[in-house]
Parts: structure tokens; sequence; C-alpha cells
């Protein structure tokens, strides 16, 4: 009876440690972006409800910036650059949970649920935001070094125009969209220029988004809450 108790404790404790061994609830490597960057403005999106969805996004437990430490320090390096150039860098996504992707998916898959349609997607039939990969399974914030972010100018406080706005489902959002104004163009080259020199990269489809080059989870989707 006794090795037979004992071998129940000993599957139930390896039970146990292989659900605190889960890498993808491991945060140890990552950042409040804020501890980095003190004077980074924050305005997370899927915190509050004016995003595409209309909610609060699963996952966004408190309006944090998280991101590996590896990124943040990255971060911090453009964010000194633009500094002295009379910009400040405005953070509308970082760390992504793979729980917040799930929510977007369900979403996506809820036809009759347009309601932010006029304000991010109105051009785009929400039948098609799979095909045409505005809603994907998988994302790279939830690798923990990926930031959607833009400049404000210092001296007036308001955030430079960058020809769409932020989630904007469109091809205006697209880096290489040249129906700009030259001041539209400038501006988002002031951004990329920044952040290509100091090791991010960009998508096809996202004047805001940006990826740490050598990321250091490139194949770990966290889903750690942010909290």
């Amino acid at each position: 009876m006794n090795r037979y108790l004992t071998l129940i404790g000993a599957v139930l404790l390896c039970v146990g440690c292989a659900k605190q061994a889960d890498p993808t609830m491991d945060r140890s490597d990552f950042v409040e972006l804020t501890e980095v960057i003190p004077d980074a403005i924050l305005e997370i999106r899927y915190y509050s409800t004016y995003n595409f969805v209309g909610a609060r996004v699963d996952g966004y437990e408190r309006p944090l910036a998280l991101l590996t430490r590896q990124a943040a320090d990255s971060l911090k390096v453009v964010n000194d650059e633009l500094k002295a150039q009379g910009f400040r860098i405005k953070i509308w996504d970082t760390y992504r949970p793979q729980r917040a992707v799930n929510h977007f998916i369900r979403w996506a898959e809820d036809l009759n649920d347009t309601t932010m349609k006029a304000v991010f997607y109105p051009m785009v039939d929400k039948s098609l935001l799979f095909e045409q990969k505005y809603i994907m399974a998988r994302s790279g914030h939830s690798r923990g070094s990926t930031v959607d972010l833009t400049l404000v100018n210092t001296l007036t406080g308001k955030e430079l125009d960058m020809g769409s706005p932020f989630d904007w489902f469109g091809i205006e959002s697209h880096p290489d969209f040249t129906a700009l104004t030259e001041e539209q163009i400038a501006n988002r080259h002031i951004l990329w220029d920044a952040m290509l020199a100091h090791g991010f990269k960009m998508i096809d489809s996202e004047w805001w988004h940006f990826t740490l080059i050598d990321e250091p989870y490139p194949d770990t989707y966290f889903n750690f809450p942010i909290r």
C-alpha cells in the first residue's frame, strides 16, 4: 500500500512539474517597457475597447507594455536617437498572449459582430479577414520581441501623420503604399530609419509593426496574461 501511495504521489508531482515547466507561461525574460524607457507613451489598445474587436481582449489584464529584455534594450537605443530629433515613441502593443490571438480568431469567425467595421475595416468584408491575412492563428507579438508604435512630436504633443491609423485593415497601412503626402512619407521614414538601424525588421502590411531580428524566442508563442 505504501509503495502504491508513493507511486501515486510521484505521478502527481510529475504532473505538477510539467505544468510549472510550460515554457509559454515563463515570463522571466520579460520586462515592463517603462522600466527601460520611462518616457515611452503607452496607449495599449487591446486593454481598451477602442480596437477592431470593440472590447478588451483576453489576456490584457493591465495596460502594460511587456517585451523581452533584448527587444526592450534595442528599443531604448531607438528611443534615445529619436528623442535627440525631437520625438517620443508611442506604444500601441508589445507582447500579446496567444489567448489574445485566439480571441481575435473567435471574433473574426463571428460575422455578425461588425461593431467597429466603420472605424477599422470599412472597405474589407469581414468574411475575408482570414483569406487576406488580417487575422492569423499565430502572431509575432506572442514571441515577445515585436512592437507596434508611432511617433509623437515632443513640442506639440501630437502624433505624426503617418497616412493611416493604427490597425487600419487596408492597403494604406502597407509600407510600400505611395499615395501619401510628402509629409506622411517623411514621417514614416523617420520611424523606419531608426528602427531598422537598431536591429528591427518590418513586415509588408503594417507601417507600425517591427520585430527584433535576433529575437530570443523565434519558436515560442507565449501565453501568460499581461498583469
